[in-house]
């Protein structure tokens, strides 16, 4: 246990749940008068907490960046961006700490997500799944402020979400990939993902196929089976797919929403389909330059993630001093990049 406890410490040793902690420290009903003695001693034996939410006054804000620990370029460079803002977090009084969670078992992720109650705020990018919720909706019952960053949890405590319109980005995708394709003989869009329950990656398959439906309705919208996040796996994947039920001479296009892009570009080489056949992806990362300028991606959709590690950080400052107006956040907009626009 830390030299100062924490609600989490108080709650692990009453034996009760963090939630039941807050409601008795801060007078609120709902808690039976042995439950409520019981928190009281352990609170005598070790201590008060510092309330979470509010720095104290001159000391740095604690603040906790949550991700899947899954293999991700996206995450990896995310990961990066946090750490190369370290200097404008000391300049904010801000101390951060980066926590990658297995999001293979959601139970064990809340399990997880919920140690990390010892700080003041937490910027998280999770599944959009039930114990997440519960656990987000924990946290924020105890006093931490919770901003979700990239991928929502809707329906949770959360107090808002950072990140670019992700309906919108398959919006995008939709209506560049139909453009492409119209008036050429080739009249199958192909979509594309892993078997994911982030909502970021949920929202961009409605918009593309709401895109699709709407403005090209002669334009056939096949789903592959869910690609493996790796490239290698990818690749084969997809290879198998067009060699099964899809005619690759109809092929027009393909939108991959998450991870392999790499190996779909290389599938789609393989198949003989570049340069005919366009191809998008997400997130400009080193791989994705590469993609690029070789021709072998058409369009990379790119937001600032710069800007939305220090947007989220700001955000947690501002909630812990009740800054009014704290939740007023402009989003990234949507980076539509090319072989033509890299630098």
């Amino acid at each position: 246990m830390s030299a100062t406890p924490t609600i989490a410490d108080i709650a692990r040793i009453a034996g009760v749940g963090t939630a039941t902690v807050d409601r008795v420290l801060n007078r609120r009903p709902g808690v039976n008068a042995e439950t409520v003695q019981r928190v009281m001693q352990v609170v005598e034996e070790v201590g008060a907490p510092q309330q979470p939410g509010r720095p104290r006054k001159g000391a740095n804000a604690r603040f906790a960046f949550v991700l899947p620990a899954d293999e991700s370029p996206f995450v990896d460079l995310v990961e990066r961006q946090i750490a190369q803002a370290a200097g404008d977090f000391r300049h904010a009084h801000i101390t951060e700490i980066t926590h990658r969670i297995e999001t293979t078992d959601p139970v064990r992720f809340a399990e997880e997500l919920a140690q990390v109650g010892d700080c003041e705020g937490i910027a998280l990018m999770a599944p959009d799944l039930p114990p997440i919720k519960r656990a987000i909706n924990e946290l924020v019952r105890a006093g931490v402020h919770v901003v979700t960053l990239f991928s929502d949890v809707a329906g949770s405590m959360r107090e808002t979400c950072i990140g670019a319109d992700n309906r919108a980005a398959g919006r995008t995708a939709g209506l560049l990939l139909g453009r492409m394709a119209c008036g050429a003989r080739r009249d199958t869009l192909l979509l594309s993902s892993q078997a994911t329950r982030l909502s970021s990656e949920i929202e961009r398959r409605i918009g593309f196929a709401q895109a699709v439906e709407e403005r090209f309705p002669t334009l056939k919208l096949q789903r592959t089976p869910d690609l493996p996040a790796d490239n290698d796996g990818a690749c084969e994947a997809l290879l198998q797919t067009l060699r099964g039920d899809i005619d690759p001479a109809r092929v027009a296009g393909i939108y991959n929403v998450g991870s392999g892009s790499a190996g779909v570009a290389r599938a789609l080489g393989e198949s003989g389909l570049l340069p005919q056949a366009g191809a998008i992806a997400h997130d400009f990362t080193d791989e994705h330059g590469s993609l690029l300028s070789a021709n072998a991606l058409s369009y990379v959709l790119h937001q600032d993630i710069h800007y939305c590690v220090l947007t989220a950080a700001r955000v947690l400052r501002a909630l812990c001093e009740n800054v009014r107006g704290a939740l007023n956040v402009v989003q990234p907009r949507i980076e539509i990049l090319t072989a033509e626009n890299l630098h």
